[in-house]
Parts: structure tokens; C-alpha cells; sequence
């Protein structure tokens, strides 16, 4: 079976008819199909899941035509498939109050048009942007996709680099049509469903997308994906705040937490003449994996003015001190227990994990995420000044 998608890719030509008047939420849903079709069973129906589609209503196609009727008390997506043409695809469209019209591909049925709604009309609109950008998603494959396996496979890092590049420049050009398109279309449900896409964008930032959201109508941000978006909008938004304070130049503010046995702790506390603030956690392979060169790193420079203070996103008490003592930690630790929740780790906008911080022997921050032999340059670079 054909991948059911909920955005379909579409030209924009809405059907024009004269819609009955209807009462209360009543929906109606016109369609015109080839009369090839003629006797051909149509359902409506809803996805379980991607391979799954639970059968609302049926219908025949009689002279080219059909049509389902019902009640919407809010939009709700929904599939129209033909029982015959069900390996062929689907048709996405949105039951809501009003005369929906369904013009059908007869040829290929998910480029099938369907409007005369007001999420349905703006279905059709986003489908003429997604077929220009699968249009240069094409080329660009076609363009550069060789080159970058034949670049990938001899090692060629500044091809690959230049390619994944021009790509980004690209999906930065799709994201603007997206946010436009909300902007335009405030008020259609389809709205929540492009800001996935648009973060995947890994410069977009929540304090310039929080704005498009919020001038999102109440329909939209209702949905569970419109509430999941202002959820994580806001987590970027503090994340982004909490960068801006503890970024490259600011003096690290202080913080406190229990170390193993109990004891308060504080960074001010915990300075050296160089200072390593370590995020990690039991549970983290890659920080696990880098303990080691930490360590030895730490042995060698301790004397000469290096300090560490571990700040774990551990919630288990005593896997947090069983790999402190197994991986041979013997700087300073403390941690919350309360793992991505880790006040200190959202103090300083960390999101992923091994990260770090260093400070000079001012207390101000010159350097994040270094590791390796990076960090171990850097540290050698502050204790000699």
C-alpha cells in the first residue's frame, strides 16, 4: 500500500459549484471522477495508522459523480479511496462545515483537488508550494547526488560539506514559503503541521518562529500538534534565552547543587585557575566514552590549576555514583537528579550531552563543547596565561 500522506501533493484548481445550504455543522462532499469509474465503490475513511484506515461511510460512483454528507463538529482529516484504486492512493482532504469538492485525478488520484472550505482551499494552495519544492528537491538530487556519493566514498569531506551546504541554503528558501504561507493562512489547521518541518532546519530559531505561531488562529494551536509546537517552541525560546546569558565572553553565573555525599557545592566554589563545567550522565554512551581522556587530561593538569566539576542529568542515585567510582571521576560532582530537567543544565541552554564549558581564571566563559584534544589545547593555551 501506498504511504497514506496527509498532505497530498496537488495542483490548485478548485472546483466551482452551487453548494446546497446547509445547517448546523453539515458537511457535504461533492466529487467528479472520470465515468470510468462509474460503479466503482468510494469509502471515506480515517487512518489508524500508516497502514491501517478505519471505513467511515461508502458510496458508487454513478455517472461520474459522488458525494458523502455528515456532521463535523470541528475539521478532522480524512482519506477518500477508491476499492479498486486503493494501491494507487489516496485522497486527503478535511470534513468541515460546507460544500467540499473533490476533483479527481483519474490518472494519478493523489494529485486529486478538493476546496471549497476554508482548510480544504488552503490544502490546495500548500499543495502548488509543495510541488515546487519537490520539483527542486528532484533536480537537486538529480544535480548533485552522485557527486556526493562518489565525494562520501573517497573521503572527500569539503565536497560533501559544499553539497550538504547548497542543500541547507535551499531548505532555508522552502522554510520562508512555509512561513509565509501560515502567515496568509492563519487560520487553517494544515499550519501546526508545517512547523515540524521548518525546525528540521537546524539554525531555525524559537525567537523568530514563536511570532508566526502566535498569530496563529485558535484552531490551530488547539490541535495536538499545534499544542506539541508551543511546547517545544517555549523549551527553544528558554534554551535560547539561556545560551544568550552564558554565552562566549559572559562571566558563568554561579549555581549549587548536592554532590555524592550530600554536601552543598557551588561553581564559585569549585574554580581553578582554568574551569571545566563536564554535562553528562551514567546513561550516556558517548560521555562514557570520553571519560577517559578527561581523566588523563585532568591528572596531568589538576597541579597546574585545572579543575572539573561534573554536573550530572543522572536520576539514579546510585547509577550516578557506580559510574563516578567505576570510570575513575575524581573531580568534583554534583547533580539534581532530575535528568533533562537538570536546573543547571537549562541554566546553561545545554541540550544534548557530553557538553562543556570552560572558564578562565576570571570566571568568564571562552570556549563551549570543546572535546579530545581540542579541549585539552585550549586548557594548556589558559593555564599558560
Amino acid at each position: 500500500m501506498k504511504k497514506i500522506l496527509v498532505i497530498t501533493l496537488t495542483v490548485l484548481a478548485i472546483m466551482s459549484f452551487k453548494g446546497i445550504d446547509l445547517a448546523g455543522n453539515e458537511f457535504k462532499i461533492v466529487g467528479t471522477v472520470s465515468t470510468d469509474f462509474n460503479g466503482q465503490k468510494v469509502y471515506l475513511a480515517k487512518t489508524i495508522n500508516e497502514e491501517v484506515m478505519d471505513k467511515l461511510d461508502s458510496t458508487t460512483v454513478k455517472n461520474g459523480k459522488f458525494t458523502f454528507s455528515g456532521v463535523a463538529d470541528k475539521p478532522e482529516q480524512r482519506l477518500i479511496y477508491f476499492e479498486d484504486k486503493l494501491m494507487d492512493g489516496q485522497i486527503a482532504l478535511y470534513t468541515e462545515k460546507g460544500n467540499i469538492t473533490v476533483n479527481v485525478n483519474s490518472e494519478d488520484i493523489p494529485k486529486s483537488v478538493v476546496g471549497g472550505t476554508l482548510n480544504n482551499n488552503a490544502l490546495a494552495k500548500l499543495n502548488v508550494i509543495l510541488i515546487e519544492v519537490g520539483k527542486k528537491e528532484q533536480a537537486f538530487k538529480d544535480e548533485h547526488m552522485d557527486n556526493f556519493n562518489k565525494a562520501k566514498s573517497e573521503g572527500d569531506v569539503e565536497t560533501q560539506n559544499r553539497i550538504v551546504n547548497e542543500y541547507s541554503k535551499l531548505t532555508k528558501e522552502y522554510n520562508k514559503k512555509y512561513i509565509a504561507f501560515i502567515k496568509e493562512n492563519p487560520n487553517s489547521l494544515i499550519c501546526a503541521e508545517l512547523f515540524p518541518i521548518i525546525l528540521k532546519d537546524q539554525d531555525a530559531k524559537a525567537k523568530d518562529l514563536k511570532p508566526v505561531y502566535d498569530k496563529m488562529g485558535p484552531e490551530p494551536k488547539s490541535t495536538q500538534m499545534g499544542q506539541k509546537v508551543e511546547e517545544y517552541l517555549n523549551q527553544m525560546l528558554a534554551s535560547e534565552k539561556a545560551m544568550e546569558a552564558t554565552e562566549i565572553g559572559k562571566t558563568a553565573p554561579d549555581f549549587s547543587a548536592a554532590t555524592p555525599n550530600g554536601k552543598t557545592l557551588s561553581l564559585n566554589q569549585a574554580k581553578g585557575k582554568v574551569t571545566i563545567i563536564d554535562f553528562w550522565a551514567s546513561w550516556c554512551g558517548p560521555c562514557r566514552k570520553e571519560n577517559p581522556n578527561v581523566v588523563a587530561m585532568y591528572n596531568e593538569l589538576h597541579d597546574k590549576g585545572l579543575n572539573i566539576i561534573g554536573v550530572s542529568l543522572d536520576k539514579d542515585d546510585a547509577k550516578w555514583k557506580g559510574a563516578i567510582e567505576k570510570d575513575n571521576l575524581t573531580w568534583q560532582h554534583i547533580s539534581n537528579l532530575q535528568g533533562w530537567d537538570e536546573p543547571i543544565a537549562v541554566q546553561y541552554g545545554v541540550t544534548s550531552i557530553p557538553a562543556t564549558v570552560i572558564l578562565d581564571k576570571n570566571g568568564v566563559i571562552v570556549a563551549r563543547n570543546l572535546r579530545g584534544e581540542e579541549l585539552k589545547a585550549k586548557v594548556k593555551e589558559l593555564l599558560a596565561e
